[in-house]
């Protein structure tokens, strides 16, 4: 049957259209990101926001220089990144104690990246407790109430070379708990110190019990298993995780104690006794965080292939992969 004019024109537009997909499949598609990922050049600038029903929500991230030798990570080099690996939303943690890093990570490029791009970032404050402020503990709530004015969900990463319950630390939590801001802490034989068994910690989460803890760390984490050394607290131990954790103990007896499990440390933990690991993500459902500490660009992060490996229960790694933060970050509300 002859063609009209109008049946004719759509006909030629969708060739041209099909021939237009061909090519770009042809010349583009191939093309490996930073990430190692293969992506079609600008469909990133064509999507700045991933799908409703991203996967995670990232406790702890990093943006600046942190250690010499590193590479600068740029907010928009961290929104590529959680583009690629369907997170949703990512703390940005600043990093204020000389013994944090080699570069300070002061809060203000935190907050500013979260105004840019507020249904991505969440910012966090942080201020060494050291610092020369006027007033003592009104100093502090001062500092911290400001931040929290100007949008701080947060106080961390808290990664300073005291011992957990000294008093310059108490005064801390004390301050955040009237802010009704959560903490997240590092915990090692430097920074945040603590004794096998955490009694430190206990002091400090008994005192505030209407303070939120979260936990990071090699001294947090290697203290998923009992019978432990000092010098474990300063490690990544392998092995099959020992009976008496302090982990498991302190988080039976108080409500206001949570795990991100970012970085080496966390992976190790879950990762050196996949058993047990995987028993207790599914036992603590309800108290940790996903996190990868990323903080460089092109990072390995072990954390999105062990966790999908373990093939939790679906509700419980909802809660684990972003349900938790929700609910503690009061994203939603």
């Amino acid at each position: 049957m002859p063609l009209n004019r109008r049946q004719f024109l759509k006909r030629s537009m969708r060739g041209v259209a099909a021939a237009g997909a061909a090519n770009l499949v042809a010349n583009e598609v191939a093309q490996p990101d930073r990430s190692g990922r293969c992506s079609i050049p600008g469909l990133y600038a064509a999507e700045t926001s991933p799908k409703k029903a991203s996967k995670y929500i990232d406790v702890h991230t990093h943006i600046g220089t942190t250690w010499n030798g590193n590479k600068e990570l740029t907010a928009d080099d961290l929104l590529r990144w959680m583009d690629e690996h369907n997170v949703e939303k990512s703390v940005l943690l600043p990093l204020t104690s000389p013994e944090s890093s080699s570069f300070l990570l002061l809060t203000e490029p935190a907050l500013a990246a979260a105004k840019a791009h507020p249904d991505r970032f969440i910012p966090f404050c942080s201020i060494d407790p050291r610092t020369s402020l006027r007033g003592g503990r009104k100093g502090f709530l001062d500092v911290i109430g400001r931040y929290v004015e100007q949008g701080a969900r947060g106080f961390g990463e808290h990664k300073v070379g005291l011992d957990f319950d000294d008093p310059l630390m108490m005064q801390i939590y004390d301050v955040c708990e009237e802010l009704q801001i959560p903490l997240l802490f590092h915990m090692d034989n430097q920074r945040g110190k603590d004794q096998p068994g955490l009694p430190r910690l206990e002091h400090a989460i008994a005192t505030f019990p209407k303070l939120n803890f979260l936990g990071h760390g090699p001294g947090w984490w290697a203290s998923i298993s009992g019978g432990l050394t000092q010098a474990e607290l300063m490690s990544y131990p392998k092995g099959k995780v020992r009976p008496g954790g302090a982990i498991d103990t302190l988080m039976e007896k108080y409500p206001n104690l949570y795990g991100d499990l970012s970085a080496g440390s966390g992976a190790n933990s879950i990762s050196r006794d996949r058993e047990f690991g995987r028993e207790f993500m599914i036992r603590r459902q309800d108290r940790l965080m996903f996190g990868t500490d990323y903080l460089q660009p092109g990072q390995a992060v072990p954390q999105f292939e062990l966790f999908d490996s373990l093939e939790l229960p679906t509700d419980v790694a909802t809660k684990v992969f972003r349900g938790n933060a929700e609910r503690i970050l009061k994203i939603n509300s």
